[in-house]
């Protein structure tokens, strides 16, 4: 790892000493211009992993009121990645859990006049990972939960020439829904809502989607909005795989289910090749 050959944008970086790591997870602070600050990021690094070689880059997008450690330090992503690597289920796999910018209770994932934390995400996230673990042009997946699910669908649908692949675990799916979660919707008011709807931009680049994978749990508040989100799907005809799970909108039911999106997306990367 070369820190020196970052572009000079992210800088500065901090990364957290090797000596003191443990599971192979590993902390990043950079410098955004997305954010005009910094931004942090939780990492899995695959065991044997070599930054000369491609390898698969899962993004991981975290829920309101939480921020990068909750996918491993909740959700236990990494025990679950190291697992299905070591039963060679899946390939060793990059896992980047990033903070959505931290701004307020949750930010969407989505642009705004002083910080743009859809760019941060799509564009100075990648790049950085890349730069510093893997050569360019890795193969990008998309996932996460709650209002995650929300910024990988939407984020996913809008720039699907950037992702391999989208799974989703009790997504918001719509504006609207963010006012049960979030104290200040300032965000989400957009002039222009077909901005913020997910199924707006699943409509318009359906010829292009990378393969998308969503659930719920059938205890779940928001599985009204991920049942009507598919029947739309299917009216429309956009492909996609839906499925329903016991299990309520905590981290019971996400510390099971990253196993759904590590094996969907180990199917899409063996159907790529």
């Amino acid at each position: 790892m070369d820190s020196s050959a970052l572009p000079s944008r992210f800088s500065p970086i901090e990364i957290s000493e090797p000596a003191l790591e443990h599971e192979h997870l590993r902390h990043l602070t950079l410098y955004s211009p997305a954010l005009r600050g910094r931004g942090d990021v939780s990492l899995f690094l695959p065991p044997g992993l070599d930054p000369s070689r491609r390898i698969p880059l899962v993004l991981l997008l975290h829920g309101v009121y939480g921020s990068h450690w909750c996918w491993f330090y909740k959700g236990a992503a990494h025990r679950t990645a190291l697992d299905l690597i070591r039963d060679q289920r899946i390939r060793p796999m990059l896992i980047a859990a990033p903070s959505d910018g931290l701004r307020g209770d949750g930010t969407g994932y989505l642009p705004g006049p002083d910080q743009d934390f859809e760019r941060w995400i799509c564009e100075d996230l990648v790049q950085c990972i890349e730069g510093l673990f893997a050569p360019a042009g890795a193969d990008v997946l998309l996932a996460g939960l709650s209002m995650g699910g929300y910024g990988a669908l939407r984020l996913g649908a809008k720039y699907p020439e950037r992702f391999c692949g989208i799974s989703a675990h009790s997504a918001i799916t719509m504006p609207a829904q963010f006012r049960e979660f979030v104290r200040d919707m300032s965000p989400f008011q957009a002039a222009d809502q077909h901005e913020l709807d997910p199924l707006y931009w699943l409509d318009r680049h359906q010829s292009q989607l990378p393969p998308l994978h969503f659930d719920c749990g059938q205890d779940d508040a928001l599985l009204a909005g991920n049942e009507a989100l598919h029947q739309e799907l299917l009216r429309r005809g956009i492909q996609h795989n839906f499925e329903v799970f016991p299990g309520d909108h905590n981290w019971n039911y996400w510390r099971e289910h990253v196993r759904d999106s590590l094996l969907f997306f180990e199917r899409v990367l063996t159907e790529k090749e």
